[in-house]
């Protein structure tokens, strides 16, 4: 892990496209504003694994019915009896 000191206004780098700056410190509380493009997600390391935990819970649960996709295959191409 990289340990760095910055002060008020003072920012970090990560890449070329992320800005990290402190905005204010009060007590024991330091407000960080992120400079990031949209397709980069950015949230708090708390909701960060409560969406990967609802991912993999989601991945688990889903259960292929082969009569339900072999339907959709025909539905899709009427001709795909003869691949299956």
């Amino acid at each position: 892990m990289l340990v760095l000191t910055r002060k008020v206004d003072q920012s970090i780098m990560i890449g070329d496209h992320v800005r990290i700056v402190v905005v204010d410190v009060r007590g024991d509380q330091v407000k960080l504003g992120i400079d990031a493009p949209r397709h980069i997600m950015v949230h708090r390391h708390e909701v960060y694994e409560v969406i990967q935990e609802e991912n993999k819970r989601a991945a688990l649960q889903r259960e292929i019915d082969v009569g339900t996709l072999e339907k959709a295959l025909r539905e899709v191409r009427p001709d795909a009896q003869s691949d299956l």
